[in-house]
């Protein structure tokens, strides 16, 4: 039993090692580093570097054109998408601080994207995304308001062409999701979100462990 533990040990520290190297695979430029920092002073949680690539290579999967995000930040997630989409490409950015935005800007024209290929506007989601076109686009991440994160697959599905992607980052929730112990309304709704994407059949889903957790789904034709 001793023996089995130390096995259990190293099989753990492994893995971690493993994630560790994962997270890290892909590098990150200056501007993506002074995003970061940016965030950081903003007390913002930016996405992690292996969610920033995952993002990245799905955005060039589906050879996105039009994209929305949902919560702008500093840009992190915005240039990690702008890198994935097609030169002409245009990312439609989402978010209630005007502030963080314009930090976005920078840290984009430092990526070296021209000013044309990002759309800014600022406002809550949920009163934005009423105004975006029905099937324009290719792909849609959420990370805003987890209270909303139903309402951002709602109208997730309603933005999407067939065979778009639908993103949410965090779904771990630090690992409370899986936590057994009485969670925070907010859990409670990341609960509802995973369940009814893995049950829906106009979807098709994946969870990557990357991150605090990337919920994935194709929109079927």
């Amino acid at each position: 039993m001793r023996r089995l533990r130390g096995q259990e040990r190293a099989i753990t520290g492994n893995r971690q090692t493993s994630w560790a190297f994962a997270d890290a695979f892909v590098a990150e430029d200056e501007a993506l580093r002074w995003a970061r920092d940016r965030a950081l002073e903003a007390g913002l949680r930016s996405v992690s570097s292996g969610t920033g690539a995952a993002l990245r290579l799905l955005a060039a999967a589906v050879d996105a054109k039009a994209v929305a995000e949902i919560g702008t930040g500093t840009g992190v997630s915005g240039i990690h998408l702008l890198h994935g989409m097609r030169p002409d490409g245009v990312l439609t950015t989402v978010d209630s601080d005007p502030e963080c935005q314009q930090f976005a800007r920078q840290a984009f024209r430092a990526a070296g994207f021209a000013g044309n290929r990002a759309r800014f506007i600022p406002g809550r989601a949920l009163e934005v995304l009423p105004r975006l076109a029905d099937g324009g686009y290719d792909l849609v991440f959420c990370d805003g308001d987890r209270l909303e994160c139903l309402d951002y697959l709602a109208e997730s599905l309603r933005l999407l062409r067939p065979g778009g992607l639908v993103c949410f980052e965090g779904v771990f929730a630090d690992g409370r999701t899986v936590d057994s112990a009485a969670q925070p309304a907010e859990v409670q709704r990341l609960r509802e979100l995973l369940r009814a994407v893995r049950e829906s059949r106009v979807l098709v889903p994946s969870l990557l462990p990357v991150g605090d957790g990337l919920l994935c789904a194709a929109r079927r034709g």
